[in-house]
């Protein structure tokens, strides 16, 4: 196959960049065949954490400390238009004494880079639903993502077939997907999930298929998209009678803005969302969460120091979120408010993390105290090798 300059170019920095949740961080680099390579990388994420309660029983304080992401990564290039990405994991490593967690692949897929406004992706990977579930969990501007993030079926990944391309010198950009979604004995009929995106960045553009939380000042970023989510029949309205069906919908809206200027670089992000399955059933199966009915946003902000603080570069960050279930009761419904700071001594691959966060039910359950309101704070470390 004859090697073309501009596809090899699109089709790598698409690969380094944020295809993959490794964002632009790679190790080392093997020569595979004449025109192939691949690369290892290692990534871990050490979290210390002292939460205001220990279980659904104990309202003590609970101090923890495990490995939140803890990966193994391969990806490269086959030639000018294949590519491939894997990646080992075993998250949440001794998270409330689970210690020895089994070792899975969290991503595994195939990459086709016909040309910059048609690519394709086989296997599974991130959902192309949601801008924060899609930024780089080693990049983010936050601790962690919002659980408003994550879709009801399929959690952050799902397997399947994307197509995705830009569009205008990258101004633009959609993706089409359709994967396996919900999948088990109580659904009323296996349908395929459809999930689409677009979004049009209005500065410098976000080319890849995933994003960061924060550029560290080295783009000026202002990206507005939007995305939705369905499946039919993925679920019964009464289970124990096999009768009525429900169908999945769900809605995101999303702004993102970073900008450097000399006093230091703002970052801002928002999202809205809405997932659906025409309202809580009333007799759900066994496996239905509440996530199916539920409403949320959330808002952060940033803002990065424009020169180093000792041997390394300041952030301050503050969150918001909101969240709303639909399954009656009222008492998952929460509010999530955080502060902290990122200090990165070498970029996202060495750096400190600190975060304050207060946890507020909109009702008090009167004995879990998993729903009653809690503090929590975490210290973070990340190695990116």
């Amino acid at each position: 196959m004859k090697k073309n300059p501009t596809l090899r170019y699109t089709g790598l920095s698409a690969l380094a960049l944020a295809i993959s949740s490794m964002g632009a961080h790679a190790g080392p680099s093997f020569q595979v065949g004449d025109q192939g390579y691949m690369e290892l990388s290692y990534a871990v994420q050490i979290w210390a954490q002292n939460r205001g309660y220990t279980s659904s029983t104990d309202n003590g304080d609970m101090t923890d400390t495990f490995l939140r992401r803890n990966r193994i990564t391969l990806n490269g290039q086959y030639n000018d238009y294949i590519g491939f990405y894997a990646q080992l994991e075993a998250g949440n490593d001794s998270k409330g004494g689970e210690d020895d967690r089994s070792v899975y692949y969290r991503d595994a897929y195939l990459t086709l880079d016909y040309r910059d406004e048609l690519r394709f992706i086989l296997g599974r990977y991130k959902n192309t639903f949601s801008r924060e579930n899609l930024e780089a969990c080693l990049e983010p501007l936050t601790l962690d993502r919002s659980t408003m993030s994550y879709t009801p079926f399929g959690g952050s990944r799902d397997t399947g077939a994307t197509v995705w391309g830009n569009l205008a010198d990258a101004m633009f950009q959609y993706r089409l997907s359709v994967s396996d979604g919900r999948e088990a004995d109580e659904v009323v009929k296996d349908s395929p999930r459809i999930t689409g995106r677009v979004h049009v960045s209005l500065f410098e553009p976000e080319y890849s298929y995933g994003y960061r939380g924060t550029y560290l000042g080295t783009q000026k970023v202002l990206t507005i998209g939007a995305a939705f989510d369905s499946q039919s029949d993925v679920a019964y309205d009464n289970y124990g009678a096999r009768d009525g069906t429900r169908d999945y919908d769900a809605t995101t809206y999303d702004i993102f803005y970073e900008q450097p200027f000399s006093f230091g670089t703002l970052t801002a992000s928002a999202a809205a969302f809405d997932y659906s399955v025409d309202g809580y059933p009333v007799d759900p199966d066994p496996a239905l969460t509440p996530w199916v009915e539920r409403e949320g946003n959330y808002v952060k902000v940033g803002y990065l120091f424009p020169k180093p603080v000792g041997m390394g570069r300041l952030q301050l960050f503050a969150r918001g979120d909101d969240v709303e279930y639909g399954e009656g009761t009222g008492l998952s419904d929460t509010s999530m408010t955080s502060f902290g700071a990122n200090y990165y001594i070498n970029g996202q691959s060495l750096k400190v993390t600190l975060e304050h966060a207060s946890m507020e039910f909109d009702e008090q359950h009167p004995t879990n105290p998993a729903l009653q309101d809690y503090d929590q704070t975490t210290l973070g470390l990340q190695v990116i090798f």
